[in-house]
């Protein structure tokens, strides 16, 4: 396309290549002022670790728990959510239409419950985790473990994960998962 705008109209040609490459570049620093993240090319402070910037250590107790153990506990707490509702809807509690509501409600109410009053799910626990805050708050209060609860099971904050590696269910309530 540039050969043709280059010779049947050369001002065009020396207009979009003189004008735009600026332009973009003041486009970019506009934009970095209102999204996260400071300058274009400014990466802020290096870490050598996940989590060395929270104050947790390297490895052992306290650090950042791998992603795929994580999972493996989101999946154990399922199932055990899963079985609460089975058996709830037995008693009559509600019908079978509702039984995946009653599974996503129960599954909430177990994790936001149990991290609050232990520390850890269900399934954290059986594979050696635990919500710590890392804002130097003792606990995790009930309001930041169902605020944590309803941002999983949205399913998309958890998709995304910062430098650390911790979801933006973690990110938003100022938690951490991390070994027992």
């Amino acid at each position: 396309m540039e050969p043709m705008l280059h010779h049947s109209q050369p001002y065009v040609a020396w207009t979009l290549r003189n004008f735009w490459p600026p332009m973009l570049g003041n486009m970019a620093r506009a934009t970095s002022s209102w999204l996260s993240g400071g300058e274009p090319g400014d990466s802020g402070p290096a870490s050598t670790y996940p989590g060395e910037l929270l104050g947790l250590p390297q490895s052992g107790p306290g650090s950042l728990a791998p992603t795929g153990r994580r999972i493996l506990a989101l999946l154990v707490d399922w199932l055990v959510a899963y079985g609460l509702a089975a058996l709830l809807m037995t008693f009559g509690l509600f019908s079978q239409a509702f039984l995946s509501t009653a599974v996503l409600v129960v599954w909430v109410l177990l994790g936001a419950v149990s991290v609050r009053l232990f520390g850890f799910s269900p399934g954290q626990l059986a594979l050696g985790m635990m919500v710590t805050p890392v804002d130097n708050r003792i606990h995790v209060g009930l309001g930041r473990a169902l605020g944590r609860g309803a941002l999983l099971a949205l399913v998309i904050p958890a998709l995304f994960m910062d430098s650390d590696g911790r979801g933006l269910q973690d990110k938003f309530t100022h938690t951490a998962v991390v070994r027992r």
